[in-house]
């Protein structure tokens, strides 16, 4: 065997090796090979002599083994392992029962009804209050006194209903003399105002006046700095605009109002 050839040899077994093939064998002169049948025939009573070689006869291998033909199962890579299961979005309901007869705060003592949000529980816009006030405390409805009747006509200004959207309020039960929930009250229900929002995964979130606006957004500028203006919350997006209650006080900015509403309608508008 001349160098060259030994070389290629070599090159070949190499080469062999780094695909995983570790052992070579060779057919012994006088091998044949026969398809389609499944046994050895040596000496005598072999009728495959070919001039006294010995015949080895194996199974065509286009002709399946049975026990090729079980089917069974590949163990699954450490790639292709499968994904966990999702969990299931939290729905109102289990929110509300959580909530129960709720005594986490002051304000349950002087409260008739809770006001825990009415509404789509799958709507795109949500509208954040303040807390319930007299109308809604007697009712244990969001926005059903005057300043619930102007909220229906923004709602109707966007190209909406009532019963298309979801309100709710950062404190379910009503302050005394309807003043501004105060800190403690807040932290007590907000995380219940957190799961319906995240229940309901809506594409806006409007903030209707400065505490749902702190509560929501962590904000602490005046509202009138901020109000109109879009921001980040949680993967969606969350709107400022003044509490219709502020503008039943100040009936000349029912212009800055619809202004607001303008902007959510063109938003809704541009995200379908």
């Amino acid at each position: 065997m001349d160098s060259r050839l030994r070389e290629d040899i070599s090159a070949w077994l190499e080469f062999f090796r780094d695909l995983g093939i570790e052992e070579f064998y060779r057919r012994e002169p006088g091998l044949q090979i026969e398809s389609g049948k499944s046994k050895l025939e040596t000496g005598k009573d072999s009728k495959n002599l070919v001039g006294g070689a010995t015949t080895l006869t194996v199974p065509d291998p286009q002709t399946p083994s049975p026990e090729s033909r079980i089917t069974r199962a590949q163990p699954l890579s450490l790639f292709e392992a499968p994904a966990p299961p999702r969990p299931e979005r939290e729905a109102l309901e289990e929110i509300r029962q959580d909530l129960g007869d709720c005594q986490r705060c002051r304000l349950a003592r002087g409260r008739k009804t809770i006001v825990f949000g009415q509404g789509n529980p799958h709507a795109e816009l949500v509208f954040v209050g303040e807390g319930p006030g007299a109308d809604e405390d007697e009712q244990g409805l969001p926005f059903v006194g005057r300043a619930g009747q102007l909220l229906n006509r923004m709602i109707q200004f966007v190209g909406m209903k009532r019963e298309e959207v979801y309100i709710c309020n950062i404190v379910k039960c009503r302050p005394p003399g309807n003043r501004t929930p105060e800190k403690d009250e807040v932290d007590a229900c907000s995380p219940f105002l957190f799961r319906q929002i995240e229940a309901i995964s809506p594409r806006l979130i409007c903030c209707l006046g400065a505490p749902a606006m702190k509560t929501l957004l962590g904000i602490k500028e005046g509202i009138t700095r901020v109000r109109g203006q879009f921001f980040d919350y949680a993967g969606t997006k969350a709107f400022v605009a003044y509490h219709p209650a502020y503008i039943l006080r100040n009936p000349r900015e029912e212009k800055i109002l619809r202004e607001d509403f303008e902007r959510i309608r063109e938003f809704l508008k541009s995200h379908r």
